[in-house]
């Protein structure tokens, strides 16, 4: 694993105007925060994020990690349905960093965005997806212990095991090229994909820990998260709650 410190499409005016949830950060003795999950229809994925479906739930701002500053601005939303779970990425960005052109590969030494679910905190082993601005895309389960960790691919992953997946790139248009403004991630894991992490899809008031990032490159290393870390993502302690509705 690594040390992280670590077209149509929503227009501009939408940022300005989001209305922004869970900007605090947890404090050393205090309970983490927590976000309600709104349920949903299943719908499809386009990478535009225009399903009627996102429009009952809030953004949820992604502070900037210490380091690096970046004037990029990211949201994320979230919802379930009984077949599985929706998030929805919008990043601010200027150009899009990533070597990476396949599937399963090293998508963090890249811009990428990433959510890492932990159903059962009686043992740690959790969830991680990732999902670079070119469409690539890392689903690993995260055996963690006392801090060494490692991720392990999904096994039979097809039909209902298989996450689906889109990403769209807004550009506007200057006197020379066509500038890159921001990309939008969307995404589906379905519960299938987590068993036996878990022993079926939530119900109303299940509670997960979880956590949501995305690493921008344009200007060094600019890692963003919902609950702060302070050396890996990986510090699953500090995620946050999820609480399904």
């Amino acid at each position: 694993m690594r040390y992280i410190f670590l077209s149509l499409i929503f227009s501009l005016s939408l940022f300005p105007g989001v209305k922004k949830e869970n900007n605090g950060r947890q404090a050393a003795g205090q309970k983490p925060d927590s976000v309600i999950i709104k349920k949903c229809q299943d719908f499809e994925i386009t990478g535009y994020g225009t399903s009627d479906q996102w429009t009952n739930t809030k953004w949820i701002n992604l502070p900037q990690e210490a380091g690096n500053i970046s004037p990029h601005k990211t949201m994320t939303k979230v919802l379930y349905s009984q077949k599985g779970i929706y998030f929805l990425y919008n990043c601010e960005d200027s150009k899009l960093t990533s070597s990476m052109k396949a599937d399963n590969l090293n998508l963090w030494e890249g811009d990428v965005v990433e959510a890492f679910l932990w159903p059962d905190e009686s043992f740690p082993v959790y969830f991680e997806y990732e999902l670079s601005p070119f469409n690539f895309e890392l689903p690993i389960i995260v055996p963690n212990k006392n801090g060494n960790f490692l991720g392990w691919l999904p096994w039979h992953y097809d039909g209902s095991r298989k996450t689906r997946h889109a990403v769209s790139v807004s550009r506007v248009q200057t006197q020379n090229e066509n500038q890159i403004t921001a990309w939008t991630a969307e995404f589906f894991i379905p519960f299938d994909l987590l068993t036996p992490l878990i022993a079926g899809p939530p119900v109303s008031g299940d509670r997960w820990r979880a956590n949501l990032y995305r690493i921008d490159y344009d200007n060094g290393i600019v890692p963003y998260s919902w609950q702060k870390t302070e050396k890996t993502f990986h510090e699953y302690k500090k995620f946050g709650i999820f609480k399904f509705e």
